[in-house]
């Protein structure tokens, strides 16, 4: 007689995590090399596509595809019978466009999104958590600029009531 054990495995969906900002020059044609470092960082299922919109204080927001379908299912949960969440839902996917890396690995970034973040020759790569935000260069440095001790005290500010998750006890 024998016994069938059935298990069911839930394999924890990964969270890209990016970091590091990379300067770079947009060409004549609205493009942009995706540096080397930034792409590696990338998983390779995530590395061709992506989607590019309006991100927050005038840059914009780029996630690799596996992100934006995850953020996604999140907008998609907003109730848009509430005002305020309609609104939110528009303006999140307002010019929210697909791109794609050529065998160069280069993007093509929208003339409306270039317009909306001001960007003309310079920009920003910013990478950080599971986004890359794509700022015209003056606008990054101007947004960021603020002191030792201003940074420090937004610091306290954001950070400083957090708490540290408790340590377990030994068990013998």
């Amino acid at each position: 007689m024998g016994i069938l054990v059935y298990l069911h495995l839930q394999i924890p969906q990964t969270m890209t995590i990016l970091h590091g900002e990379y300067e770079c020059r947009i060409d004549d044609k609205g493009r942009i090399i995706l540096p080397a470092g930034l792409k590696k960082q990338l998983p390779p299922e995530a590395q061709e596509k992506f989607i590019i919109n309006r991100g927050f204080e005038n840059c914009l927001t780029m996630y690799p595809m596996n992100e934006w379908v995850d953020i996604s299912k999140d907008v998609n949960r907003l109730n848009l019978f509430v005002k305020d969440q309609r609104i939110f839902a528009r303006n999140f996917n307002r010019g929210a466009t697909e791109i794609q890396l050529d065998p160069s690995n280069r993007v093509l970034i929208p003339k409306t999104l270039l317009d909306y973040a001001n960007i003309q020759k310079d920009l920003i790569l910013s990478a950080f958590s599971n986004r890359i935000e794509v700022w015209a260069k003056e606008e990054y440095e101007q947004h960021l600029k603020m002191s030792d001790e201003e940074y420090s005290n937004l610091a306290e500010k954001v950070m400083g009531n957090l708490q540290k998750p408790e340590e377990p006890e030994n068990v013998s």
